[in-house]
């Protein structure tokens, strides 16, 4: 809206504003998607030091013509950078995300870092225009970035608010025992998966929407890392995927041996998304929520149950 009110009326305030509300929008992305790699650690202020720094130049603009846009430019590329490479390092790098949602929301985060990259180089493109010639190409340049930038930058945002889960009523706190086990070595791969299945097994954690690794790590009392790395090494799955197909084998469970709607089940097993439940269905079934039904009405396929998710050998 500033930069539309900005080139159709040229009036020294929006002239002044624009670069100010850009500059917030790197950090302002990088904020919003922080959450999905966990507790948010340390104040926010300094991301917004830059933003300052552009509103004294914009303010000085009239007498000394600073390079606005080249900052712009590398505020831009550096959060888009930081935000991509994030978005790019993998679900289980993810550990406040919903586990139903990870990989969506790390492609998320990766497709915003490429949108902020793109904004980077039209503010080079931009601040080469005016160096180069007098900015005859700028209003082309700006309108055609924030026709391609923004609708997207919005979707980013929801996929990454639906990948974030509710903040717990009460953070669950290590009891002694937990405890006590942090302060030995790094347990063998298989102690991690035997605990992993009997958390789930015993208090069906999976079929919480808002489970994340660190909330899963928190209730086995084993950093996050070492949980991942398990459940890597010995299943071949990265975390969402091993949670998922334990709520996959519950929804086959109910299928088979309920009349529930198909829809019902897919909420009491934890996912919220239709298209992720399908998806993660046909993965591990190799076929659809009804037409699992239908097979396991007609007795064409054997009975499982979630515990089946991972081997008791694990």
């Amino acid at each position: 809206m500033v930069v539309g009110l900005r080139w159709s009326y040229e009036a020294p305030v929006f002239r002044f504003l624009q670069p100010v509300i850009a500059a917030l929008l790197p950090p302002a992305a990088w904020l919003c998607f922080s959450g999905l790699s966990g507790p948010v650690k340390g104040s926010a202020w300094p991301h917004f030091v830059p933003t300052g720094i552009v509103l004294v130049l914009s303010a000085l603009w009239p007498w000394v013509q600073p390079p606005v846009d080249a900052l712009l430019a590398a505020l831009f590329l550096g959060y888009g950078a930081m935000l991509r490479q994030r978005g790019l390092a993998g679900a289980d790098n993810l550990t406040g995300a919903r586990l139903s949602e990870a990989r969506q929301s790390g492609r998320a985060a990766a497709f915003a870092g490429g949108l902020l990259l793109f904004s980077g180089a039209v503010d080079l493109a931009i601040a080469l225009d005016f160096g180069l010639g007098d900015g005859d190409h700028v209003r082309e340049i700006v309108s055609a970035a924030n026709l391609l930038v923004l609708p997207p930058l919005a979707w980013t945002v929801i996929v990454m608010a639906r990948g974030l889960p509710r903040p717990e009523a009460a953070p669950v706190a290590g009891n002694a025992e937990e405890t006590e086990r942090r302060d030995l070595p790094a347990p063998a791969d298989s102690q991690v998966m035997a605990e992993v299945n009997r958390i789930l097994a015993e208090l069906r954690l999976y079929r919480d929407p808002d489970l994340t690794l660190d909330r899963l790590s928190r209730r086995l009392g084993i950093p996050a890392r070492q949980v991942s790395g398990a459940i890597n090494r010995k299943l071949g799955q990265n975390v969402s995927q091993a949670i998922n197909e334990w709520r996959i084998r519950d929804a086959m469970e109910l299928l088979a041996e309920t009349d529930h709607p198909v829809t019902a089940i897919m909420f009491d097993c934890g996912f919220q998304t239709k298209s992720n439940f399908n998806r993660e269905f046909r993965r591990v079934a190799g076929t659809s929520p009804s037409g699992w039904r239908r097979q396991a009405r007609s007795g064409t396929i054997a009975p499982v149950s979630a515990a089946e998710a991972f081997p008791p050998e694990s």
